[in-house]
Order: C-alpha cells, then sequence, then structure tokens
C-alpha cells in the first residue's frame, strides 16, 4: 500500500505547515484526525504535535491516524486564505454530505 497516495497535499498547505513547525520548535508534526461530532457526524481536527503514536502514519511532516486516514483516503489537503480567515481544508471524495459551514460530514 502506498500511503503518499492516499493523501495529496497542495503546495499552499505544505509551505504553510513547514512555516508553522519552524515557528513553533517544540512542534514536530502537524497532525490531522477525523473525530465523531459536528452537525454531520464526522469533524476535522488540524492540530500541532511534538509526537508520533505508534499508530500513525507518517506523510512528510504531517502525522494521521490509520483510522482517520481511511476516512480520509484520496482527500487533498488545502490552504485557503479567505476574507473571512486563513484555514487548512481538506477535499474528501468520500463525503456524502456536509454541514453549512464545511467543518463537519458524513461518509
Amino acid at each position: 500500500m502506498n500511503i503518499t497516495n492516499k493523501l495529496n497535499f497542495t503546495k499552499e498547505a505544505v509551505i504553510q505547515i513547514e512555516k508553522i513547525i519552524l515557528e513553533n520548535t517544540p512542534n514536530k508534526y502537524f497532525r490531522i484526525s477525523v473525530k465523531g461530532g459536528g452537525c454531520s457526524g464526522f469533524k476535522y481536527d488540524f492540530t500541532f504535535d511534538n509526537k508520533k503514536n505508534d499508530d500513525d502514519i507518517l506523510i512528510n511532516k504531517t502525522v494521521i491516524d490509520v483510522d482517520s486516514l481511511d476516512l480520509i483516503n484520496g482527500s487533498v489537503v488545502d490552504y485557503k486564505k479567505e476574507m473571512i480567515g486563513n484555514s487548512f481544508v481538506i477535499d474528501n471524495p468520500k463525503t456524502t454530505a456536509t454541514c453549512g459551514c464545511g467543518m463537519s460530514f458524513s461518509v
């Protein structure tokens, strides 16, 4: 299984991840996880961490647990700069519904 083909990052996302990690030296990794909750059943969680857990998959400087990766398999991680704010976003082809704000989803 080729993990790097399962999750893709835009140039903007890679630049922002590296920038934040450099600015926050205790944090070595960008962590993506999927948690239960939100209006549609699941929500994305973006954090920075200084450790990699045993069940984490490492993709460049990003860690993601196997269960979360299964839910966002084939997705593109992007970093958007908009008038209302800047944020990481995931374009997930497995999504069947999202809430109005786009922060939660169902598969």
